[in-house]
């Protein structure tokens, strides 16, 4: 097996690479009986471009995403296709919110962890030619995520932070679409909407807990519709609360699992697929599932959790 570590050079406006790097070289100089390398990407998409190039080649590889939730995004599009190719994570991002769901953050760094992790099946949303392994979403959240990028290059600013920032920016401009919704091709909801949710894990946006329930193995997406019931002094009110999770007892909320989200909008709206950003009219995400070998480290208490029905 051959591990490759990829780094986003740009993540920390590149203090992030110059810490890590030494790190990965100490290890493998330490480990001489493992085969593994150092990428350290050039451009936007390259982590993609690189990941694929080397899955097609059929060797056993496990690559590691070095970064935040867009050099996550752009391993797994390159890799998923590929059986001969394992998929890990290594939170060095301001965000990171997929590895929520793994346990404690810090934890997941350290490289020995992850070379000896446990590999399972996760499953993966297809969103037109691209997949998503945590969230896509259309409507006010996606238009929040759109304008995150643009906060985040504020001083001093963290994932978490700029999405707030957006989202209040956000509130101030336009608060809901008109959408119809369909789950397995049944029309669920035909009408305005804050946002439209369709999830394989519980937290995107820097810690926003959209879909509370989720979880990346269990063989379906989590659905959740925020109808338009309120407007945005009361929704300011209720920030916090979606943060938390708390949004599915609301009375505008229809919360649902499902194998497919299709959304239909009358006029042009954001959609966001796992924080890539584009303006369209239609977007259907459909479960692939178990379509990612992902390696879950030593340090994770994620099976633990799964097994205590904790997650």
């Amino acid at each position: 097996m051959k591990y490759i570590f990829i780094l986003n050079s740009a993540a920390g406006k590149g203090k992030i690479a110059k810490e890590f790097i030494p790190k990965v070289e100490q290890y493998l100089s330490e480990h001489p009986e493992i085969d593994g390398e150092l990428y350290l990407t050039k451009f936007g998409g390259d982590a993609m471009q690189y990941t694929e190039q080397r899955a097609k080649t059929g060797e056993a590889i496990t690559f590691f995403a070095c970064g935040g939730d867009g050099t996550l995004y752009e391993v797994v599009n390159g890799a998923y296709k590929y059986k001969n190719a394992n998929i890990g994570v290594i939170p060095l991002g301001s965000g990171n919110d997929f590895v929520r769901i793994l346990g404690d953050r810090d934890k997941l760094t350290y490289i020995d962890a992850q070379i000896n992790g446990t590999v399972t099946q996760f499953d993966l949303i297809k969103a037109g030619d691209k997949v998503a392994i945590n969230q896509c979403s259309m409507g006010f959240d996606a238009e929040v995520c759109a304008n995150q990028a643009s906060a985040k290059k504020l001083p001093l600013v963290n994932g978490e932070a700029a999405y707030t920032i957006s989202l209040f920016y956000c509130l101030l401009r336009k608060l809901n679409s008109d959408f119809q919704v369909y789950v397995d091709d049944k029309l669920v909801y035909d009408g305005r909407v804050i946002f439209s949710l369709c999830a394989n894990s519980k937290w995107y946006g820097g810690g926003y807990k959209g879909a509370p329930k989720a979880v990346p193995d269990d063989g379906h997406l989590d659905c959740v519709i925020v109808k338009k019931g309120f407007g945005r002094i009361k929704l300011a009110t209720l920030v916090n609360e979606y943060k938390r999770g708390e949004h599915l007892s609301w009375p505008e909320t229809i919360y649902m699992s499902g194998k497919k989200m299709r959304i239909v909008s009358k006029t042009p709206a954001a959609v966001n697929v796992d924080g890539e950003c584009e303006t369209v009219k239609e977007s259907t995400f459909e479960i692939i599932e178990k379509g990612a070998n992902f390696v879950i480290p030593t340090t994770s208490d994620y099976f633990f959790k799964k097994e205590h029905g904790i997650i």
